[in-house]
């Protein structure tokens, strides 16, 4: 079994994840989407929250992301959470493509905080 943690706008990967509405979480159990809860976005920039221990708490081992600086991409992997940058499109649709192994990081990574 995996969660993964996936910042969500308005349906869609958001384009950088600390300005998201909030994360779908997702458990993903024998390439199966066995259960979905969302976590709301802490206010502010997500790279200067908490984040990451969150998600390492809720057992997150994963983020399908848009795009994130290299300092929050450090601070999830500190908690133990993997990231796939280059992300985009609707929630199901991101989830299916990782499920079925079409994901592969960007290795981009945004320099500032309104990069989209």
């Amino acid at each position: 079994m995996k969660k993964i943690a996936l910042p969500t706008r308005n349906g869609s990967i958001d384009d950088h994840f600390g300005h998201c509405d909030h994360y779908t979480i997702m458990t993903i159990d024998e390439g199966k989407i066995v259960a979905t809860e969302e976590l709301a976005s802490p206010e502010g920039c997500g790279c200067k929250s908490q984040i990451a221990s969150t998600l390492r708490d809720m057992g997150v081992s994963l983020m399908l992301a848009g795009n994130m600086g290299a300092g929050a991409v450090g601070k999830l992997a500190e908690a133990g959470i993997e990231v796939i940058r280059g992300c985009s499109g609707p929630i199901p649709f991101v989830a299916a493509a990782y499920i079925a192994g079409r994901l592969k990081d960007s290795g981009e990574a945004c320099d500032h905080h309104d990069c989209h």
